[in-house]
């Protein structure tokens, strides 16, 4: 059974993209909160995927850390569900058993919600916005409702102030930029630097 100190599942959004490093792979908060929080590089397991569904971290990554030990693990995921395949139930119960499946005793489990990426993308329509913010609200609602029920840490990223600043965006309007994968990992950082797993 291996052992790190931060493991992160989820989508674009966990693997860093919009934060290119020097050498082409991305950056992004995982490895940038890692490191405000003492822990280094060796000590991150990041299964974040690009296009990653909540399906995939069910079938996929849950899996893959079964056997992990870690006291700290995020999960980032579920914005391609609202964008691009959206069956409100499947992300409700993958959501749900994703969360289930992590939890663990003496193990800090957290997450984010989901910002405003729908106003954020270019060229939409406005009745397209509407219908996605929608489903980002009913989300977010849900998802509040799930952390709260199942002890999860949860970063408040749609009410952040960053977001609705254009310089903390990549210009595909999904991704955070470089400076605002940064002001996550602070925000994000100052949320776990409580918890009792890593005390």
């Amino acid at each position: 059974m291996s052992g790190y100190r931060m493991v992160v599942l989820g989508d674009s959004f966990a693997e860093g993209r919009g934060d290119p490093g020097p050498d082409g792979t991305f950056v992004g908060w995982v490895p940038r909160t890692a490191r405000l929080l003492g822990i280094d590089e060796a000590g991150i397991l990041n299964l974040g995927a690009y296009g990653a569904l909540t399906q995939d971290v069910v079938d996929k990554q849950v899996p893959a850390v079964a056997d992990v030990r870690t006291p700290l693990l995020g999960v980032a995921v579920g914005g391609n569900d609202l964008v691009r395949a959206y069956d409100r139930d499947r992300i409700r119960t993958n959501l749900r058993a994703i969360f289930e499946a992590v939890a663990a005793p003496g193990r800090t489990v957290f997450t984010h919600d989901y910002p405003d990426i729908p106003g954020r993308i270019p060229g939409l329509p406005a009745d397209t916005v509407a219908l996605l913010r929608d489903r980002f609200a009913d989300a977010n609602a849900y998802l509040d409702e799930l952390c709260v029920e199942l002890g999860v840490l949860r970063y408040g990223l749609a009410a952040a102030p960053l977001t609705r600043d254009a310089a903390m965006w990549y210009p595909d309007g999904i991704h955070p930029s470089t400076i605002g994968h940064r002001t996550i990992a602070v925000e994000m950082a100052a949320m776990l630097a409580g918890a009792p797993a890593i005390q």
